[in-house]
């Protein structure tokens, strides 16, 4: 059964065409991520959906009857001064009344023991109750509260809470509705690895159609069974996961350039015959006519070809990691270091040696003492804390703040040295293109910080790099770039991710934070979970 239909769907803002004749079609139970390029209209066909955004034209269809769940990236402000509870609890209104009535009954049954009035009643009340799902709700927000880590959270206000928490907050509030269509943008986005594990299996029982928008490729390949990709505001349907993608694109555009110029191949010959047909019309005057009238045939033949467009394959960003010099074979040696912050105790008895060349990540639960531990490395004021000979840090915060309100331009300048327009040129590599350079880097969107922050270690020349979850904000072809360019990089690499993916990619040794203890696992994130006790 179709549940949702796309069809040559239209949209634009502004001057800018998102979308161009979009067409999609989403069936019962199907599991869809929407991938593309950032501003390509990711978030933008969800809202559709949604009924949030209008199309300009084309035509939109949803099954009738069925109830849409959606996760923003962004958690909503009608929240605000609610409490927890309350919102998880919204649309069980009749379901939660009729609970407070047995409990009401219950007592009655208390007080006036073999009350046969008391007892029908109190029965009746239980049947309905039992009919309208009562006990399967409550253990299901008990389970939804639980695994998503907000069960401590349920008698807190709303605008009290962090994002994360918030963000964690609403989709418990959705996924508790089971609602037929689930729309999911970014829904890992805030979530610890354990959190988001717990959400891919909730999200493989779940019985309903689930559609994402994430840069999560770990998490999509666990949870999605086709992939829709937008490019120049069509699609093009994948029936695989993410990984299975990449190798079904990339098939796909080598086919596209291997029709591309056979065609023009055929094009060039066309126009060559036609030249030289004309030419021997030319030299048999007065009796040119049937070479002319055979140039003729061939010029209509060409004009109604069906042009096959060049492929376009998105350049990626310039990312090589070069240093000036090299560290020693002891870059880092943390010894018998107790991490607090303020009183709190984070991590006992750290005993730590990265060596020359080590690529490790640092993983655990929200709050465990992760992004603490690399702020105490890079202030390296404890003497349990030493670095060893010719040890160059380059470090990205988790949060990036500039703190200023130079340009880009401006503030590319100390990291560049030649003339404005050869500085142009590097920028514009890191996709910041014409006017958007005098942009003020105060008001950059995360993705935007990143790059800039790229821009400027790449020209540090460091040999030791420090990274705070340098995935966030990022798309995917983006993380695929980095991922390859510190793959090469000859020097050490100490990173804080969630990303799976990249996880796997990069890290030849992870670092996994429980209990106020790190347990060292030398390989990556899939050795680590065989592993991991």
């Amino acid at each position: 059964m179709i549940e949702i239909s796309l069809n040559n769907v239209k949209k634009s803002f502004g001057f800018k065409n998102i979308l161009d004749g979009l067409n999609i079609e989403i069936k019962t139970g199907d599991r869809v991520s929407i991938i593309g390029e950032n501003g390509c209209g990711k978030t933008t066909v969800l809202d559709i959906i949604n009924s949030i955004e209008s199309i300009d034209s084309g035509s939109l269809a949803i099954r009738k009857g069925a109830k849409i769940g959606y996760l923003n990236q962004q958690p909503e402000n009608k929240y605000n001064n609610k409490v927890v509870k309350d919102i998880i609890c919204e649309g069980f209104k009749e379901i939660l009344d009729y609970e407070q009535k047995l409990k009401t009954y219950e007592v009655k049954m208390v007080n006036e023991p073999g009350n046969i009035s008391v007892i029908n009643k109190y029965l009746n009340i239980q049947e309905k109750f039992i009919n309208m799902g009562g006990y399967e709700i409550n253990t299901l927000i008990d389970k939804v509260t639980h695994g998503l880590n907000i069960n401590h959270l349920l008698n807190s206000t709303f605008e009290d809470l962090s994002g994360g928490e918030q963000k964690r907050v609403v989709l418990a509030s959705i996924i508790v509705k089971k609602p037929d269509i689930l729309l999911l943008d970014e829904p890992t986005n805030h979530l610890d690895i354990d959190t988001i594990e717990w959400l891919e299996d909730f999200l493989n029982k779940y019985k309903g159609t689930i559609i994402i928008v994430s840069h999560d490729r770990y998490f999509l390949d666990r949870v999605t069974n086709k992939t829709i990709l937008i490019e120049n505001g069509k699609t093009i349907v994948f029936h695989c996961n993410y990984t299975k993608f990449l190798k079904e694109n990339s098939d796909r555009i080598e086919l596209e350039f291997k029709e591309y110029k056979d065609q023009q191949k055929l094009i060039m010959a066309l126009k060559k015959k036609i030249k030289q047909l004309e030419e021997f019309g030319r030299l048999a005057y007065p009796g040119g006519e049937p070479f002319y009238k055979r140039a003729e045939n061939i010029r209509k033949r060409l004009e109604r070809l069906e042009k096959i467009d060049k492929p376009i394959i998105k350049k990626e960003l310039p990312i090589n990691f070069g240093i000036d010099k090299r560290s020693g074979k002891d870059v880092l040696t943390i010894t018998n270091y107790d991490l607090f912050i303020e009183t709190k105790e984070l991590i006992k008895n750290i005993n730590l040696k990265i060596n020359y060349k080590d690529k490790i990540c640092i993983i655990g639960s929200n709050g465990c003492g992760k992004s603490t531990l690399l702020k105490r490395i890079i202030d390296n004021s404890c003497e349990n804390i030493k670095f060893g000979s010719n040890v160059k840090i380059g470090y990205i915060p988790q949060q990036i703040n500039f703190n200023s309100d130079l340009t880009i331009l401006d503030f590319a300048r100390k990291y560049f040295e030649g003339e404005e327009s050869h500085l142009r040129s590097a920028l514009s590599k890191f996709q910041f293109y014409g006017e958007n350079v005098f942009k003020k880097i105060s008001k950059l969107s995360g993705g935007e910080k990143v790059r800039l922050k790229l821009f400027a270690l790449i020209r540090d020349h460091c040999n030791f790099i420090i990274l705070d979850e340098p995935t966030n904000h990022i798309d995917i072809s983006t993380k695929e770039t980095l991922e390859e360019a510190l793959k090469t990089y000859e020097g050490t690499v100490l990173f804080v991710s969630h990303d799976r993916y990249f996880i796997n990619k990069l890290a030849t040794k992870v670092l996994y934070i429980s209990d106020k203890q790190i347990k060292e696992y030398f390989g990556n994130y899939d050795y680590f979970i065989e592993h991991k006790k």
